[in-house]
């Protein structure tokens, strides 16, 4: 698990093919790996990846085909800048929100707007996320908790203030960038929920609708 809060900028140093995935070395920065054992989490672009070779300045981890598939890790480069974040510990602060490291989609960056000081940023998600992302509720972009200032559709808006786009790579986005989506943990356990018996009914997957919460009393009439 993780927080959301970005700890470090990285830089992919290495991608090599292996056997039809990919080996990737990660330069981790002013990330402090002192307590880093093989075998622990670290999340690249909110992607839970996992230490397979700690050769000081860096890991190296596997990225499965899986992976590659569901992720905008596809489009990192030698020399692409990553958000890092160790996983979380006990006794670390949850400065952000729960966050997996599990990928739901791929979203697009629509447009960036100076707002003052700050940054706005419009962001497309993919169709089936739409109903995760609520007004004032958390996401997370490319490993980032960010709270949801707008919606329009499957499109959310993010007002970024300088210390975020200072400390993340989010100063890299211009149109058309793809990033990484996770939806708050809670909103997809409470649709599970929400199904009640009918969760075991695999035609039941997407079925929450206005119809299906008046017909089960969550709506007043």
């Amino acid at each position: 698990m993780f927080t959301g809060i970005i700890e470090a900028i990285g830089r992919i140093r290495s991608l090599q093919p292996r056997g039809g995935d990919v080996r990737l070395y990660v330069q981790t920065g002013k990330l402090d790996l002192a307590d880093v054992k093989l075998g622990d989490s670290i999340a690249v672009n909110g992607v839970c990846l996992t230490a397979v070779e700690l050769p000081g300045d860096g890991f190296w981890a596997d990225v499965s085909q899986e992976t590659i598939r569901r992720t905008a890790l596809s489009g990192l480069r030698e020399g692409s800048r990553v958000n890092l974040e160790k996983a979380l510990t006990p006794s670390s602060r949850l400065g952000g929100h729960l966050v997996s490291g599990h990928v739901d989609g791929v979203g697009k960056v629509l447009s960036r707007q100076q707002d003052a000081r700050s940054w706005h940023f419009r962001i497309e998600a993919p169709a089936d996320l739409a109903k995760y992302i609520a007004h004032k509720g958390s996401i997370t972009v490319d490993g980032i908790s960010l709270t949801v200032n707008a919606v329009e559709g499957a499109v959310f808006h993010l007002n970024i203030v300088p210390h975020t786009l200072q400390e993340t790579i989010m100063d890299d986005y211009q149109s058309g960038s793809l990033v990484n989506l996770e939806v708050d943990l809670i909103a997809r356990y409470l649709e599970r929920l929400l199904l009640g018996e009918r969760a075991a009914d695999p035609q039941a997957e997407g079925s929450i609708s206005l119809d299906f919460l008046a017909r089960n009393g969550y709506l007043k009439s």
